[in-house]
């Protein structure tokens, strides 16, 4: 390899670290003394390097009883978030690029339409219509209003659209109906785009704050977010800094192991609909 390439590493480097430096900062605040943290938060290399060392914040942050059934929460919430969207993203977006019915176009105009209304335009109503059936304080008032997501049709009636119609045709000679066509072939091929669509819809579940904060009254019902939002005042005035800072780590730890553990498939979708668009 040439001087050039590791010029290129070095330059590529070097941003990328000053963008993790404040999650490295949040990290190694969260295994500092919160005595050491109250006089300053400078100790080694900037605060990058945890000395001393403790994991009693963590300790501490799980000692509080509720923190393991909000870290349920959320994951019940996300998981049930993420299957729903599938179901809903991929069934549509094939009806939509495959097939033809009455207003199809109206349809589609009105999945378009709703990527431009904000989320918290129709808090209201949602709001109005889980208090007439009562269902406020439950998991399905926490999943049912993000399952229909309009990003989500779209992307994966695009990459439905992409795939070649001889594939399904063929098929379609074979005396291989509809619904076997879709499982079968289109679904295993759309796995890079469900797969994205997965991942971001998880990272979405997993961080939303507004609908938990409106929909659930009930601590017993709070996701992680919104738990640790309602004790972070009670860690800033009283237990100190680093408990804010361990509270932040365990909330945004799930995601980022998802993100390493599945990203290929994320490059996998963005390199199949590049190369057929």
């Amino acid at each position: 390899m040439d001087r050039g390439y590791y010029w290129l590493v070095f330059a590529l480097a070097v941003p990328a670290f000053l963008w993790l430096v404040p999650t490295l900062w949040m990290v190694s605040l969260s295994f500092q003394p919160n005595e050491v943290l109250a006089r300053t938060t400078s100790t080694t290399f900037f605060g990058l390097i945890p000395i001393p060392f403790t994991a009693e914040n963590y300790a501490a942050l799980f000692a509080f009883g509720q923190t393991p059934w909000w870290f349920l929460n959320s994951l019940i919430v996300a998981v049930g978030m993420t299957l729903g969207v599938l179901l809903v993203s991929t069934t549509a977006g094939y009806a939509l690029a495959r097939l033809d019915f009455p207003f199809k176009k109206t349809v589609m105009v009105i999945c378009l339409v709703g990527l431009m209304v904000p989320e918290q335009a129709v808090f209201i109503p949602l709001y109005t219509m889980f208090a007439d059936l009562g269902w406020h304080n439950s998991y399905h008032a926490l999943i049912l209003p993000r399952m229909a997501v309009p990003i989500g049709v779209f992307l994966m009636m695009q990459f439905f659209q992409a795939i070649p119609k001889d594939i399904e045709e063929a098929a379609l000679i074979d005396g291989v109906g509809r619904l076997h066509i879709f499982w079968y072939i289109m679904l295993p091929l759309a796995r890079p785009a469900m797969m994205t669509l997965a991942i971001l819809t998880f990272l979405y579940a997993w961080n939303d704050y507004l609908w938990p904060l409106v929909s659930a009254q009930s601590r017993d019902y709070f996701t992680i977010t919104l738990g640790l939002a309602s004790i972070q005042s009670n860690f800033a005035q009283s237990e100190g800094l680093g408990r804010v800072m361990a509270s932040g780590v365990i909330a945004s730890l799930p995601v980022v192991i998802l993100f390493l553990i599945f990203q290929r498939y994320v490059v996998q979708a963005m390199t199949v609909g590049g190369s057929k668009g």
